[in-house]
């Protein structure tokens, strides 16, 4: 069953008219013991049909480990989008992107294609000073309408920095890690497993929170 009508499928077309670059969806399952994994791929074509930019990747994670290891991806299913040089930029969807969370999907999709918008200069200046791997996990549920902004201000970090991984976690599909986390409301953002807040908070609250991970 297809997740995306005709008038949706009309209105992402137009959105991805404006793709810079090729990029692709490169999207991890395994056989056995995924409820999701068939309907995410089944998504991710849908997807990749409406742009001759957008590519679908299969992949297994157990079968494909050196490149599950490349992108840090230990859960199915798991969405990693790569650019056109195929280069992974630290951006991750684990758990399928659909309900609310599309809003965080679609942006992505076209930021990594080349077609975002530069932040200010202020923020810029404290990325760069990032010299520490950091981790930036985004736990949501599909039916949580503030959870897409946190995961777009997540993923837009990566993208400005080689040393941030972002990945959306689906709360109810990984359920033993957001027990592990204590997630009882969305969106909570914990990074390097350690420090976490909760809610779309402001650019600036995320930085914070990842200057606590830095070496001094």
């Amino acid at each position: 069953m297809s997740l995306l009508n005709e008038q949706l499928q009309g209105q992402l077309r137009t959105i991805f008219a404006d793709m810079k670059n090729d990029m692709t969806l490169a999207v991890f399952t395994q056989k056995d013991g995924c409820e999701t994994c068939e309907d995410t791929v089944s998504f991710m074509k849908e997807i990749e049909a409406l742009s001759d930019k957008i590519h679908f990747e299969a992949l297994d994670i157990d079968a494909d480990q050196e490149r599950a290891k490349a992108y840090n991806v230990k859960m199915v299913p798991s969405i990693v989008m790569l650019n056109d040089k195929k280069e992974y930029l630290g951006i991750k969807f684990n758990g399928i992107p659909a309900g609310h969370e599309i809003n965080s999907f679609i942006p992505a999709i076209l930021e990594v294609s080349g077609a975002g918008e530069a932040l200010p200069e202020s923020f810029l200046n404290q990325i760069s000073a990032i010299k520490d791997p950091v981790n930036i996990k985004v736990f949501v549920t599909l039916s949580c309408p503030h959870c897409a902004g946190a995961v777009q201000k997540a993923h837009k970090l990566a993208l400005e920095s080689p040393m941030i991984d972002a990945e959306m976690v689906e709360a109810q599909t990984f359920y033993a890690l957001s027990d592990q986390f204590n997630v009882s409301s969305v969106p909570k953002i914990v990074i390097n497993d350690q420090y976490e807040f909760v809610g779309n908070q402001p650019l600036e609250v995320f930085l914070e929170e990842i200057a606590k991970t830095q070496s001094a």
